[in-house]
């Protein structure tokens, strides 16, 4: 069945470091009602409470008066022109005068030689993996963690975070893997791949980016009626898509040593079946094309009720996220 249209393009902005400091809020084309309910609606108010809001000013000049009231009263920010800057790549001398936001694909390009070198964390990362994937015993684990004193604090900051939901503080490594259980801590590992490139001025943003995917697959699947399983691979594929980024080597590669369940290679590197076309379907919702989203979403059990709170929401997610790394020191 098809979805609903989206009505609102988020876009995380950074600095100059590829640190997120804002997410910009862009009107889908054309500009309708439904674009003024989304802006009367909780959602996109706690959104705003949450993290930084702006509004580019080209973005403002589209938007009828009573809209630009409702998205001010919301507390969004209008920029004035040339405050964000597209680029694909950090500008060498730093953002210019008059621009305090950079916009862009910075994050994707390949890493500095230095960062690609310095993957010990996140090559353990893997292995634990592959280790939880394969079912191995507590010992097994306990020994990757202590092995790497980065990723073993990483992961006991984030899961004693508030986030996580245990209700109790976590001390060791052992009683971490048994308070989560194997899946949930497969899920943070997936995370910390991201989170333990300390080296890597990328990482904050390749987090960022890997977590919405990640919780914008897995709520699409539980939106257009997969199971809770389909619904756990969705996650992982939406995290996984940019492993090949985060390493800078070719994706095939980096998944060749993890034995995934076959749906989810051929979801990663064919984009094929429902979790391919989940995938090319939040590829399409970042870019902000709603008929390429409609298109991949088409032919499910289930109708998608609404885009744009599941979208809001996701987001929300991955703020929470960014959050619990700033706490836990390795924004």
């Amino acid at each position: 069945m098809d979805a609903l249209p989206q009505h609102i393009v988020l876009r995380l902005l950074s600095d100059d470091r590829l640190r997120p400091i804002a997410l910009q809020l862009r009107p889908a084309e054309p500009v309708g009602e439904a674009f003024a309910a989304l802006l009367a609606g909780p959602a996109l108010a706690a959104l705003v409470v949450d993290f930084p809001c702006v509004v580019a000013a080209e973005d403002a000049a589209r938007l009828p008066p009573p809209q630009r009231d409702a998205l001010a009263t919301t507390g969004c920010r209008f920029l004035a022109p040339g405050a964000i800057l597209a680029a694909d790549s950090l500008p060498e001398a730093g953002l210019p005068p008059g621009a305090g936001y950079l916009a862009g694909d910075a994050d994707l390009q390949p890493p500095a030689k230095a960062a690609a070198g310095k993957t010990g964390s996140r090559t353990q990362a893997l292995r634990l993996m592959q280790l939880v994937a394969a079912d191995a015993g507590t010992h097994e684990i306990e020994e990757i963690f202590r092995s790497d004193p980065t990723l073993s604090y990483h992961l006991l900051r984030l899961v004693n975070s508030p986030g996580v939901g245990v209700g109790r503080q976590i001390t060791s490594f052992a009683q971490a893997i048994l308070i989560l259980g194997r899946k949930q801590l497969r899920r943070w590992l997936n995370l910390l791949l991201f989170a333990a490139g300390k080296d890597d001025p990328r990482s904050p943003m390749l987090m960022a980016r890997a977590a919405l995917r990640g919780r914008g697959m897995e709520l699409l699947a539980k939106e257009v009626g997969l199971d809770r399983e389909t619904q756990e691979l969705a996650f992982m594929a939406g995290m996984f898509s940019l492993l090949g980024v985060m390493f800078g080597m070719p994706l095939a590669d980096v998944l060749q040593p993890l034995r995934l369940d076959p749906s989810l290679s051929a979801a990663l590197l064919q984009r094929d079946g429902d979790l391919g076309r989940l995938l090319a379907g939040i590829e399409a919702a970042e870019r902000g094309d709603g008929e390429a989203l409609r298109a991949c979403l088409d032919g499910f059990p289930a109708r998608v009720a609404d885009i744009d709170q599941l979208w809001l929401e996701a987001h929300r997610w991955m703020l929470e996220l960014l959050r619990q790394g700033e706490e836990g020191g390795h924004a």
